[in-house]
């Protein structure tokens, strides 16, 4: 079941140059019950008191407010010599993580002790500037992700940011918006025009998978039904099947995962990869999910992308992938299917039936 909607903060840092903004006040109403502090300083130093998963747990109960200099990235696409992926601009309006427990979200690693909380930026007037900036610096089409450092519509019931920024978005005939989540929070969307200039796409997993590694988040078909939903109001849907996980009898977990899917919906787009983790991500999330974490840990993995992170075998990837391709084309022949973030080995032997420029975070 998705409990984004139930989140309520047990603490709340307010920064305080921004104490009195109005966002800051409308947004402190929501939740009165939470403990509020002013803080002089927005990121917070680790208590030698406190362990690193201990932190991680409690900064899903902590929510910052406050600003930011910087809410456009550019990201290149290069992640080394032998790693694929296509270069877009990253939005984070809200930064450090969301309200979901996802044993292996790479987040946890990043932030660890030095931002424990959810922080929600509220000087949107920067942002819209330096997106118009951005955009005016190319006549191509740009895409702007706002689904790597966040998900995109956990929150949106309580930050609003679709209603301001999808309307944003359709005054420009080269920039896109692109929403990443597991959360079936779409009721702003539904209330709102869709337009071509923002695509709504939902990571999805084995229901098994989802049940024991992503806690919290929306149900499979509770994510199938809201993509149902999206598209049949107007909205552009795509798929992201990522992380793909191995366990035992996975073939009958992700078979039943596209043949759900597929019959309800039709994306423009499936992206698909698999479990890819930073060797100190296995010890915090051991640390904080215990068992959870050590069953998913529990596979020889290795490393040879440019990334340094901890993959599956080659062998074990291509296998999985033909698996899933071979099911997609059962139910869709036209859906374009793309990998992320996979080696030019594993590009090399789909170069026939996956396209690299067509995946979930970037405009085509």
């Amino acid at each position: 079941m998705d409990t984004a909607r139930k989140f309520k903060p047990k603490t709340i840092l307010l920064w305080q140059k921004v104490a009195d903004h109005p966002e800051a006040q409308r947004i402190m109403r929501l939740f009165p019950s939470a403990q509020v502090r002013i803080i002089e300083h927005q990121r917070k130093s680790p208590s030698p008191e406190i362990s690193t998963a201990q932190t991680l747990l409690a900064g899903k109960r902590t929510l910052m407010i406050g600003q930011t200099s910087s809410f456009v990235g550019r990201f290149d696409g290069r992640l080394g010599a032998n790693l694929h992926c296509c270069p877009y601009y990253k939005l984070v309006p809200i930064s450090n993580g969301c309200p979901y427990y996802c044993t292996y979200c790479y987040l946890a690693f990043v932030y660890r002790k030095y931002s424990p909380f959810i922080k929600i930026n509220i000087n949107y007037d920067t942002m819209f500037k330096q997106i118009r900036k951005t955009i005016c610096l190319t006549r191509k089409k740009i895409s702007f992700n706002m689904g790597e450092m966040l998900d995109s519509l956990a929150l949106d019931h309580i930050t609003n940011l679709t209603d301001k920024l999808v309307p944003f978005f359709s005054g420009f005939s080269n920039a896109y918006l692109m929403l990443l989540t597991k959360s079936s929070n779409i009721d702003n969307l539904l209330a709102i025009e869709p337009n071509e200039h923002t695509v709504v796409s939902w990571s999805l997993n084995a229901k098994d998978l989802i049940e024991l590694y992503e806690p919290g988040t929306a149900s499979l078909s509770e994510r199938i039904s809201a993509a149902k939903l999206c598209q049949d109001r107007g909205w552009r849907i795509r798929f992201r099947i990522d992380p793909g996980i191995l366990y035992q009898n996975w073939q009958a977990g992700y078979a039943d995962l596209i043949q759900k899917t597929l019959t309800d919906t039709k994306p423009e787009n499936i992206t698909l990869g698999m479990l890819r983790l930073l060797p100190g991500h296995l010890r915090l999330a051991m640390n904080a999910y215990g068992n959870r974490a050590r069953r998913l840990c529990d596979h020889k993995f290795v490393k040879g992308a440019a990334d340094g992170k901890l993959r599956y075998p080659p062998k074990e990837r291509i296998n999985f992938y033909s698996f899933l391709i071979d099911m997609i084309r059962s139910f869709d022949k036209e859906v374009s299917i793309s990998l992320c973030r996979e080696t030019r080995e594993i590009w090399k032997t789909f170069k026939d039936r996956c396209e690299p420029k067509k995946c979930n975070c970037v405009i085509w």
